[in-house]
């Protein structure tokens, strides 16, 4: 559990809610800015399902987003983006078309379709739930929400794998504050950018120790597509939507230095980041702590997850 001040939450304003089904070991994550946000994306992964990604590009017609969702259930979990829009009408929340107001949700998913039951996946009232709990911290961390099936290090079967799941950071520089929350099912291993070392990964089943990839190139190794990191930042800093997406580019290279690999052709991994300030600040600085605290996330999402002290 991460406390308000060292999560997503120390930035003003976010709150965030998990709802999850223990049993069929999946979720989803709503990370809902109180007075709307800047947004702008980057995907690098190449197998991405996302919903209203569209909206948070340059040149598009909205200029703020109101929530965003994480879910699991692969492209079947973009359904709970439905129970979101529905809590945030109730509240009045949403881009103004006159008869109502329509939510803004950008949305994406990870693969934990090998859960305990595959059938069961996040939906309407698992997003609205997720919505309605809602908090400013603190923000529970590891097997829930959408990480609760989430799990890496799977280039050489599920056999050899470990737990992922939810892991959130803060950091404040120069007054701005820049905060991170990650969903990690990585299909590579996880490695600590301080020490250089794997945190959780493939395993070899009879030593114990994390299997070098880079070793392991030539032979048979597992590349289905049941993964995907994904990310938020937030920030209090006053940015454009083409200066925040330069943040969500930036913040990337968190990934990078968490994951071995990253970015694969079996991974959607992406960035969404969002502007929720007035303060004006350098966008080099914020980027580059935007990368450390996601990076920081990654870590403790395994961390956590897999009860690492």
């Amino acid at each position: 559990m991460a406390s308000q001040r060292d999560s997503i939450c120390g930035v003003p304003s976010i709150l965030v809610g998990h709802a999850q089904n223990d049993d069929a070991g999946t979720g989803c994550t709503v990370i809902l800015p109180e007075n709307g946000a800047v947004a702008g994306v980057d995907i690098r992964g190449s197998a991405p399902g996302t919903r209203d990604i569209e909206a948070i590009k340059l040149v598009r017609l909205v200029p703020k987003i109101d929530a965003v969702l994480f879910s699991g259930g692969s492209a079947f979990g973009l359904g709970a983006a439905d129970g979101v829009q529905c809590y945030l009408e109730e509240q009045g929340v949403g881009f103004d078309v006159g008869v109502t107001t329509v939510p803004i949700v950008p949305s994406a998913v990870i693969f934990d379709l090998y859960g305990r039951d595959h059938r069961i996946r996040p939906e309407k009232q698992m997003g609205y739930d997720a919505a309605a709990n809602a908090v400013s911290g603190p923000v529970a961390e590891g097997r829930v929400g959408a990480g609760r099936g989430a799990t890496v290090g799977k280039l050489s079967g599920f056999e050899k794998c470990m737990l992922g799941g939810v892991g959130t950071a803060c950091e404040e520089v120069a007054g701005i504050s820049v905060g991170a929350l990650a969903v990690v099912n990585a299909v590579g291993n996880i490695i600590s950018p301080e020490t250089g070392e794997v945190v959780a990964g493939a395993r070899d089943a009879e030593g114990g120790h994390f299997l070098d990839y880079m070793k392991q190139r030539g032979d048979s190794l597992f590349a289905a597509p049941t993964n995907t990191t994904l990310a938020v930042v937030a920030t209090d800093a006053a940015f454009t939507k083409e200066e925040i997406t330069k943040v969500a580019q930036m913040a990337q290279d968190g990934l990078a230095r968490a994951i071995n690999p990253a970015h694969t052709p079996f991974d959607g991994d992406l960035v969404i980041a969002l502007s929720v300030g007035e303060r004006q600040a350098d966008i080099l600085t914020v980027g580059a702590v935007a990368a450390e605290v996601v990076a920081k996330s990654i870590v403790r999402a395994v961390k956590v997850a897999n009860s690492i002290e």
